[in-house]
């Protein structure tokens, strides 16, 4: 029997500016900078983690900031479009309220028979707040600069743009286990089979080529495997179905695979656990530089090449 998943576990993007990022994410969206850490695969540049209260799955946004002198992507085919976050109904005009507060443009929107909020982050990389009964799995950071009544509820979904439906349609039914639920204005809806929180993906077609990795673009879209048992499976079922994944590897915080899906969006797959408190206090995360065990001999290096980033600054009277 194929696992399943129950929908999103991270979403991983390309920043320039760190401080710009982490200033962002932390004192206006209100996100708990809850690891800093470095990209394992290229350690000269941080890997930074935002996400609710304790950093649980399907509430993490994460940025490899390549600085101000970073490449810029170009959005195109193949690529994440748009992050969505989940927010009570209640709080739609305090969104939008304080985002214009802050000078960020927003859009209004109706789209099956929810209120959306779409705004950019300072890199261009687009984002929505959708208006979302039910219940939630996200822990409210309870020392943030947002009111827990308010506070970002862990992901909606993302929107992934495509030449072409149906190849990445038929990975999200026949491999992720996702139903299509609605079709409206070239845009399609699939919720995931087990899901709940942030189990929905909406697919477009764009006619814009292959778009190009850099800043302001998304990197890839993980989603949650529930045990690192299960990992065998997935690769089994993907390689089924024409596939290339690879082999597990170990992010300290949780085990991965990753695999490009035919419309040309890069796909992790990720373990709940072991979590972010492995190497941390809770009452601490993401207030030191924290690398894994290989190379922490090299540390003086790294921290030399990495940007200038003191954390996120908070307004205190926010």
């Amino acid at each position: 029997m194929a696992p399943e998943t129950p929908g999103l576990h991270h979403v991983t993007a390309i920043a320039g500016d760190p401080q710009r990022n982490a200033d962002f994410y932390v004192d206006t969206l209100g996100l708990r900078l809850v690891k800093r850490t470095v990209n394992h695969d290229d350690p000269g540049t941080y890997h930074l983690y935002f996400g609710d209260g304790e950093g649980t799955p399907g509430t993490n946004i994460t940025f490899f900031p390549w600085t101000d002198e970073g490449r810029p992507g170009q959005f195109g085919a193949g690529q994440t479009k748009t992050t969505a976050y989940r927010v009570p109904p209640a709080s739609i005009d305090y969104w939008r309220d304080r985002l214009e507060s802050r000078n960020v443009a927003v859009d209004r929107e109706e789209r099956f028979g929810e209120t959306v909020l779409r705004f950019e982050d300072p890199d261009g990389i687009e984002l929505e707040l959708v208006a979302t009964e039910g219940a939630t799995d996200a822990t409210p950071w309870t020392e943030g600069p947002v009111p827990t009544e308010h506070q970002l509820r862990g992901f909606h979904g993302v929107t992934l743009a495509v030449d072409s439906v149906d190849a990445t349609a038929a990975v999200l039914t026949d491999v992720l286990g996702y139903d299509l639920e609605d079709e409206a204005d070239g845009r399609r809806r699939y919720r995931a089979a087990a899901g709940g929180p942030g189990s929905t993906v909406d697919l477009v077609e764009t006619d814009l080529g292959r778009g190009r990795m850099g800043v302001g673009t998304v990197h890839h879209v993980a989603f949650t495997v529930e045990s690192v048992e299960e990992q065998e499976a997935w690769r089994e079922v993907f390689a089924d179905h024409g596939l290339s994944p690879t082999e597990v590897i170990d992010r300290k915080y949780f085990q991965s695979i990753y695999v490009r899906e035919p419309g040309g969006v890069l796909v992790e797959m990720a373990t709940t656990g072991p979590g972010f408190a492995v190497d941390e206090d809770p009452a601490e995360l993401g207030s030191e530089l924290v690398l894994p065990e290989r190379l922490e001999d090299e540390r003086e290096r790294i921290e030399a090449q990495l940007p200038s980033f003191e954390g996120p600054t908070v307004d205190a009277g926010d």
